[in-house]
């Protein structure tokens, strides 16, 4: 049809009837994506039609349009070219924002979003800046531009976007307006434009700081405070402290960020308004409030009295974004200086310097003081910033004085709720609090310790947390009706309860017990991963199938699994798709299964694939390969490298680290600048990935440094700025770091992305500085710089401590790294208590040698995780015998799941006990067990130990071990499994080879199979014969 065609046609219609059409319209298929051409023929329509409406700029006629009728062409921010071509005037655009301003708070996110994208679209149509804007034009010369023509929806504004919209000194001019201001002061900017636009209002020389409304003082940078008076800087301090709460909504910032923590902004600000002082009385402290977080490591220690320390207590309590040496180096001068930590009023007092206590003093105070101050909002407000390692002290304080599970539930706050040993979360005969357990966040190997139990308690799933439905088990299943199980399928899609693997193969087992339900949409998008088209057949089209795949959480499958390979190659067969050119409609189809799609697929000039490959967490040389190519050839919707801008590669950020250095030497210098000062910090790159673009910046050849050059000395302002790595060559910075000590912004400033040669030179100098070797207080600080340090350095520390030892370790350390820092740790006569067990962990665990592992208790098992399927067969072996005795009194199913990670090495004798308890064991852990276990077990026995994964035997029959299980069977007993195994036995047959059938993998299993067959009779004379002489 002919988008014109579409005025007349929608013109014959009743206007309600026609509504209420599009309202029955969005409401059915809203779920399907209509292409760009459709989406413009009914816009163009639909619009004339409605500028026909009466009364159509009332916020209630207006809401009926665009909520129910034009809402889901509007998706589609191109159709605002509509608008354009159609020459709507600036003026009508006008009227048309201000009515969608009035609707803007009833709009559900997603539409506010999309509406923001075709006003945006419809702003920079003619690529010109200040559309609808002109100083010489009386209608078109209002500086209240933003709230005229972009209104509330500037909520959803970049700061890239800002700067489309207008060079800086209009901007300038556009954001002083007093009617801009009004508007903005009650809207939540994202936090980088909030930034951004704060800049633009105090960018002139002149302007006063106290005429800033009240809202903007959360986001100054620090040029604007730079030339304040003493006591400006303490009135500005006492309006941030007032109008910025530690909570304060920080839209659009990402990348894990804790709640406590502050923006390199809001440091940097803090750090220049106390630089105003020299000395900090009690009457200082508490003007600066929140400011205080700008102290120096200095200053607390030498510019404050102990009497003064104490008395700001109250204050510096409150203070949110203190960094480890900070609140540490507080408490230790507080402790030092006589307070006294009695009660548990007396801990909470404390506040946010809670943090400053090491694990030693916490285990030090009576549990009846923790006890108390878990009890208190003040101090339980403070634990979600608090270190693991204090965490784990705290939980630990709390079990040693409760004996029942259910009373440590009750106990213990939600921030703690994860750090509970999943060994005391087994309730047995005590009955659990639903209510209490719902109210708590926990990890899924803990939920899994009481699901059983609660399921058993709780006959409406709808009433249990997302938290406790993430437990699910398989080994539970046995505890209700098979039919409930599709019941709690549907609840955990509702609550989008995030499942393992394991779990999912499990629950799609159960759920289709008794057939393929025919409402398949209704339940967790991850089940259809293990069905196929066919399944969902009576629930919809292959298309829906894999649009639906495309959405689900792919990775709970790896990555180059047959399973998730068949997948793509059933989705290019359902979607028609025979060369390697996908469409844009097919990759918005196949979602996240693009991210599997091959080279070849991102190479085909048809494909447009880049901006869909975004959202892949990784890639295979063969993708990373040709997505260079792509970008490298310049043919694409971004343009060649040269071209790009800082907001080109604030897009493309989730392919910056294939980017190599010939793409990186491409891009504009000022646009990778601009990037990683604007953008890089809310990008999901890692500290590697980002030194790795910003070495780019530093100079190829880099000059002998005879000394620090002028202008480039580091003082504490340099050291708190995250950007300083790209003013110093590694040259430059050694010469510079000398006489600086960095003890107290180490943990700080190795965060920054230096490139390697420059982390080689703060190591020289930390080697500089102490050289007869680090003290303890750095080495859990020392972070990028392990790299450098060698396994006979470690070998000469004094870890004297398990914190300090898990303080070394939480590091990326090599093998030999943290052999050696065990192997210290040990010889220095530390305990291989719960503790070091913790902080050695899964990942270390296979290092210890067997005198080591003699050393553990088996209780200490009770209060760690370790799964040891990495390790030698001794070391699994000794495990093992360790977790049975620690484990052996806890009931079923739990003791299953307690013993699960160190089954590899449970003798035939544990694996038949195991085999009567309707455990439902996966195929993995079953392939994994001990060989010489394995092959003793009847078929009966893996039928009581596999449960509902029976039939995964015949799936992976001919894969090592269970071929050669299968071959050790008589073939009668095979077939009352009823799975149709073949290979057994025969009476009167021996199997002497493999079979002809190949892996899943396609490898061959290896020669033909022969059987001879042996009558009983000529066996036995041959038997007879060959003893003869």
């Amino acid at each position: 049809m002919d988008p014109e065609y579409s005025i007349l046609f929608f013109s014959k219609y009743d206007t309600k009837k026609l509504v209420a059409a599009l309202t029955r319209f969005s409401q059915r298929f809203s779920h399907v994506p209509l292409s760009l051409e459709w989406n413009m023929i009914f816009i163009n329509g639909l619009w004339e039609k409605m500028l026909q409406v009466p009364d159509i700029a009332s916020p209630p006629v207006l809401s009926q349009w665009v909520h129910h009728g034009l809402q889901p062409f509007l998706a589609e921010p191109k159709v605002a070219a509509c608008l354009h071509a159609k020459n709507v005037l600036c003026e009508t655009f006008q009227v048309i924002v201000a009515a969608l301003s009035g609707i803007y708070p009833d709009l559900p996110v997603e539409e506010q979003r999309s509406l923001y994208a075709a006003i945006k679209s419809y702003l920079l149509q003619d690529g010109s800046n200040q559309k609808c804007y002109s100083a010489d034009i009386p209608s078109l010369n209002s500086t209240a531009w933003f709230k005229n023509y972009v209104g509330s929806f500037l909520e959803h504004a970049t700061v890239g976007d800002l700067q489309l919209f207008g060079d800086e000194s209009t901007l300038q001019t556009f954001a002083r307006d007093p009617v801009n201001l009004q508007m903005i002061s009650n809207l939540t900017l994202l936090w980088q434009t909030a930034v951004y636009y704060t800049s633009l209002l105090t960018s002139a020389p002149d302007f006063p700081l106290s005429s800033l409304p009240d809202r903007f003082v959360c986001y100054l940078s620090p040029p604007a405070v730079s030339n304040l008076s003493r006591a400006e800087a303490l009135s500005l301090a006492q309006r941030i402290t007032k109008n910025c709460p530690w909570n304060l909504t920080r839209r659009g910032v990402t990348g894990g960020r804790a709640p406590s923590s502050l923006t390199r902004e809001e440091l940097q600000v803090a750090s220049s308004l106390v630089r105003k002082f020299e000395h900090f009385p009690a009457a200082v402290l508490h003007a600066l409030g929140q400011a205080a977080a700008g102290l120096s490591i200095a200053h607390i220690e030498n510019s404050i009295s102990d009497q003064d320390l104490e008395a700001s207590l109250p204050a510096l309590s409150e203070v949110h974004g203190w960094n480890a040496e900070q609140s540490s180096s507080i408490i230790n001068k507080l402790l030092s200086s006589g307070y006294q930590i009695s009660d548990g009023q007396s801990l909470a007092e404390l506040g946010s310097l809670v943090a400053g206590l090491n694990s030693t003093t916490l285990r030090s105070l009576p549990p009846e003081v923790i006890l108390e101050a878990i009890q208190l909002p003040k101090f339980v407000q403070q634990i979600e910033a608090l270190p693991s390692a204090l965490k784990m002290t705290l939980v630990e304080k709390v079990s040693s004085s409760v004996s029942h599970p259910a009373d440590l539930v009750r106990h213990i706050p939600d921030a703690l709720a994860r750090y509970i040993p999943k060994a005391l979360l087994v309730f047995g005969e005590e009955k659990p609090n639903i209510q209490e357990l719902n109210s708590k966040t926990w990890t899924r190997e803990q939920a899994a310790m009481f699901f059983s139990d609660v399921i058993k308690a709780e006959p409406d799933f709808s009433r249990l947390s997302q938290s406790v439905l993430q437990g699910f088990t398989c080994a539970a299943a046995n505890q209700t009706e098979a039919e409930r199980f599709q019941e709690l399928a549907k609840v955990m899609k509702k609550k989008e309860v995030k499942l393992g693997e394991d779990q999912l193969s499990c629950l799609v087992k159960l759920v289709t017990l008794h057939g393929i339900p025919k409402d398949l949409d209704s339940y967790p998008k991850e089940l259809l991963l293990f069905l196929s088209p066919s399944d969902y057949a009576a629930t919809g089209s292959c298309v829906q199938f894999f649009a639906n795949i495309g959405e689900a959480n792919l990775d709970v499958l790896p990555r180059e699994s047959s399973q998730r390979k068949e997948l793509l190659l059933e989705a290019l067969a359902c979607l028609k798709i025979p060369g390697t050119q996908v469409t844009e409609e097919n990759a918005s189809i196949l979602g996240h299964l693009v991210c599997d799609l091959g080279g070849e697929y991102i190479r085909s000039p048809g494909s447009n694939l880049l901006k869909h490959l975004r959202q892949c967490d990784s890639f295979l040389p063969d993708q990373e390969e040709a997505i260079r190519s792509v970008i490298s050839s310049g043919n694409t919707t971004f343009g060649p490298p040269e071209v790009w801008s800082a907001f080109t590669l604030n897009e493309l950020s989730g392919l910056i680290p294939v980017f190599d250095h010939s793409i990186l030497q491409r891009i504009p210098k000022n646009a990778l600048t601009l990037w990683l000062k604007t953008f890089a910090h809310n990008s999901p790159l890692s500290r590697e990935q980002l030194a790795s673009v910003a070495e780019e910046l530093l100079p190829t050849r880099h000059r002998r440094a005879d000394g620090c050059p002028p202008g480039k000395e580091i003082t504490e302002e340099v050291l708190n700025n995250d950007m300083m790595n790209i003013d110093y060559t590694p040259a430059e910075l050694h010469a510079c770091l000398k006489n600086v000590s960095l003890d107290n912004y180490l943990t700080q400033i190795l965060v920054y992305p230096f490139s390697i040669p420059q982390l080689a030179a703060l190591k020289r100098h930390l080697d500089e500085t102490y050289p007869d070797g680090y003290p303890a207080r750095l080495f859990p600080k020392l972070g990028p710089l392990f790299s450098f340090i060698t396994p006979e350095e470690i070998s000469k520390w004094n870890i004297t401590s398990a914190d300090t030892l898990a303080g070394i370790l939480k590091n990326q350390l090599t093998a030999e790294q943290a052999s050696a820092a065990i192997r210290r740790y040990l010889d220095l006569g530390n305990a291989l208590d719960a503790t070091a067990l913790n902080a050695i962990g899964t990942k270390y665990i296979c290092l210890l040698n067997v005198t080591e592992l003699n050393r553990i208790d088996p209780n200490s098992l009770k209060l760690v995780s370790l799964n040891p399927s990495a390790c030698s067969e001794s070391t699994k072996d000794i495990l093992y015998a360790k977790a049975k005795r620690a484990f052996s009194g806890e009931p079923f199913p739990a003791y299953y799941e307690l013993i699960e990670p160190y089954l590899e090495s449970a003798p035939a004798v544990d694996l038949r006990a195991l085999s009567t308890k309707n455990v439902n064991m996966n195929i993995s852990t079953f392939m994994n067990l001990r060989r010489d276990s394995l092959m003793s077990l009847t078929p009966s026995e893996v039928r009581g130990l596999l449960g509902v994964h029976l039939p995964d035997l015949k799936k992976w029959q001919y894969k090592s071990p269970i071929w050669q299980w299968v071959q050790r069977q008589k073939q009668s007993e095979l077939d009352e499994l009823q799975i149709g195994l073949t290979g057994g036995t025969q009476e009167g047959y021996i199997n002497l080879a493999v079979p002809r059938h190949q892996l899943p993998s396609s490898a061959s299993l290896g020669p033909v199979a022969m059987a001879l067959h042996l009558l009983p009779a000529l066996l036995s004379s041959f038997l007879l014969m060959s003893v003869l002489p």
